[in-house]
């Protein structure tokens, strides 16, 4: 990657603390991007990934959207602007539809979509004013496929998709891409419940073999960010492996 094109750019993620958006906050830091990001609880992951990437780390929940317009306000004033945002952030809840309370839809919701709107919403104007911002929303191979026993996750991230798609056609004459991030099976915290036998199954079930890295998610942001992307927009870019569900 050529470092000049990233060089001073403003990158907000949010969900930045841990897996994959650590992963993104770190690789946007490598190539010289001023790097702000959100985190609801990790204090410690984060204090290390700012110390490690020099990125400005803000405490918000996401859940609520007076804390996630507070939160995203101080992360574009730390950096005076945004030209990239990574809507990363995202939690789960497995289990059959019968046992997922009201109030547990409600979280999925709020955090997982509800949030994308928000944060974006806070972004947009100034990327209007300059005529230039890169959008990039990580939804999952599951809010395209849909998965059991993940119905509220699933529908949650299949509406990320609908938003991206909506929002690039509404933003593109602004100079504004927005594109969406499909990621597979992916080793961090999110699948750490799972038992040996069954990650084994899932990398083996992965024509390449393995399970995905924060990394190998990283790379596709960096790509969908940068001036090589600039004729994308509104699509989906699914980093799985070759992993699919029949």
């Amino acid at each position: 990657m050529d470092n000049a094109a990233f060089l001073g750019k403003r990158v907000i993620v949010t969900g930045g603390s841990r897996g994959i958006g650590a992963g993104i906050v770190r690789a946007f830091a490598k190539e010289g991007a001023k790097v702000a990001f959100l985190y609801r609880n990790a204090d410690a992951s984060a204090e290390k990934v700012s110390r490690e990437t020099g990125s400005f780390a803000v405490r918000c929940d996401l859940g609520d959207a007076a804390d996630a317009e507070r939160g995203m306000r101080e992360a574009i004033a730390a950096l005076s602007g945004v030209d990239i945002l990574v809507n990363n952030a995202g939690i789960c809840k497995s289990g059959l539809i019968q046992d997922l309370s009201l109030c547990e839809w409600d979280r999925l919701v709020a955090v997982n979509l509800t949030a994308v709107f928000l944060c974006t919403r806070i972004c947009v104007p100034e990327m209007v004013r300059q005529k230039y911002g890169r959008i990039v929303n990580i939804s999952s191979i599951w809010g395209m496929v849909g998965a059991s026993c993940e119905v509220g996750y699933s529908a949650t991230k299949a509406g990320v998709i609908g938003l991206t798609k909506a929002l690039a056609m509404e933003l593109g004459p602004s100079g504004i891409t927005v594109n969406c991030v499909c990621p597979g099976v992916i080793d961090t915290d999110m699948c750490a419940s799972y038992d040996e036998k069954t990650r084994r199954e899932l990398a083996e079930q992965t024509p390449v073999g393995r399970l995905g890295t924060p990394d190998d998610i990283a790379d596709a942001v960096l790509y969908l960010s940068g001036d090589g992307a600039s004729f994308v927009t509104g699509q989906v870019l699914s980093p799985n492996g070759g992993f699919t569900v029949t």
